[in-house]
């Protein structure tokens, strides 16, 4: 009875997975061996670990990572990528989230720039950091209907309070007036206060001539460039070697 009352109050406290391992170790009598102290360590353990697993998912899920499987530790470093392996270590520790630095991944069609994209802002996810994915041309959608139906500040807002934004796919379209306005807006909340990661095509010396008004793009530029780690892989296109390898073997 003492068991079930413990366990109900635990879960009443919200320790769910400390009830849970209670309860196995009551019915573990290698537990039963341990002193007071490593019990309750072991149970506190429990509940910490469930607490970060459930708060992982629930950064993952936020983020929409459009590659979810992405991870560093499985980025291919084959020499003809000429992928700077030191550097990705570097940003493995998460520092350069918590310095408030950008990333900046430019390269051909299909060299993995999504994919190391999403990589990082899985990493981000894992120490704890809120990160979200979002297309260029997805994020000027969202901003539209947001000054359409007004909600428009809180939508600025909630853009600014994330760790880690992704902006897939820069420079792939030309942009208005109102765009390159939004897109000021996005990255001045931004400016030295969290940290993004944009990928494109273009090379960054481009980037002034795809956002078209010289003194937007020179604003835009100096708050993502000044500070920001550039990552070019290279090689063939990704898409096309998994296309032709079920063919090779």
């Amino acid at each position: 009875m003492m068991i079930h009352a413990t366990t109900d109050r635990l879960r009443s406290l919200r320790l769910r997975a400390m009830a849970e391992a209670y309860l196995t170790q009551q019915q573990d009598p290698a537990a039963t061996t341990l002193g007071f102290d490593e019990r309750l360590a072991l149970l506190v353990d429990a509940e910490q670990l469930a607490r970060d697993n459930h708060r992982l998912a629930r950064h993952l899920k936020e983020a929409k990572l459009r590659i979810a499987q992405a991870c560093l530790e499985d980025i291919d470093y084959a020499p003809r990528r000429e992928i700077d392996r030191a550097l990705l270590r570097q940003l493995a520790t998460g520092r350069w989230i918590l310095e408030h630095h950008n990333v900046l991944i430019t390269g051909a069609t299909g060299v993995g720039k999504t994919y190391l994209a999403c990589a990082l802002g899985q990493q981000a996810c894992r120490q704890g950091y809120r990160a979200l994915y979002r297309r260029l041309p997805r994020l000027f959608q969202e901003l539209a209907l947001a000054r359409a139906d007004g909600s428009y500040p809180a939508v600025l807002t909630r853009l600014a309070r994330i760790d880690c934004l992704i902006i897939d796919d820069w420079g792939l379209s030309t942009v208005s007036d109102v765009q390159r306005q939004d897109l000021l807006e996005v990255i001045e909340d931004r400016d030295a206060a969290r940290s993004t990661v944009i990928t494109s095509q273009l090379e960054v010396e481009e980037w002034h001539h795809f956002l078209g008004d010289p003194t937007v793009a020179d604003a835009v530029l100096d708050r993502l460039v000044h500070n920001a780690y550039t990552i070019k892989p290279k090689g063939p296109s990704r898409r096309k070697e998994k296309s032709e390898k079920p063919e090779s073997r």
